[in-house]
């Protein structure tokens, strides 16, 4: 194998993530490749250092505060609130120029008419049961209020 198909496999070897002949193939080659075993050695460096980092967790109390404040609530609630007002507004033009242009227009037959009608309230029926069961769930969740 050549210097750059083993260096694929380098990570592997390390991780001890190889099947057996591709083991083997590895460590034959690293005897007698000065340049693989200063790339091997490279990686297990950067294993050990990456092993020695930690991260710096916030305080729980700090947490608390910030999931409780109210500035958080106000935004939040005010970010819905418009997000749906432009929501019904845009479904509510869209469907004024569907029934315009598309239901009301005599050169549509009947059918397609009654199709798109179908497809369209169908979606709304599936639309309203969906939220209805999901407001359903999260107002019955019993590990809404858990702390980790």
């Amino acid at each position: 194998m050549t210097c750059d198909e083993i260096r694929e496999f380098l990570a592997g070897y390390q991780d001890g993530e190889l099947e057996a002949g591709q083991k083997e193939a590895v460590e034959r080659h690293l005897a007698e490749c000065e340049a693989c075993r200063r790339e091997l050695a490279r990686l297990e460096k950067v294993k050990e250092v990456t092993g020695k980092v930690q991260y710096n967790d916030l305080p729980l109390e700090v947490w608390d505060r910030y999931w409780h404040d109210l500035y958080r609530r106000i935004e939040r609630g005010l970010g819905w609130i418009f997000m749906s007002v432009g929501t019904i507004i845009l479904v509510a033009l869209g469907l004024f120029h569907l029934l315009r242009d598309f239901f009301f227009n005599p050169l549509i037959p009947i059918l397609a008419k009654l199709g798109v009608g179908g497809l369209i309230l169908g979606g709304i029926f599936l639309l309203t049961s969906l939220i209805r069961e999901r407001l359903f769930a999260y107002r019955r969740d019993r590990y809404r209020e858990v702390q980790r």
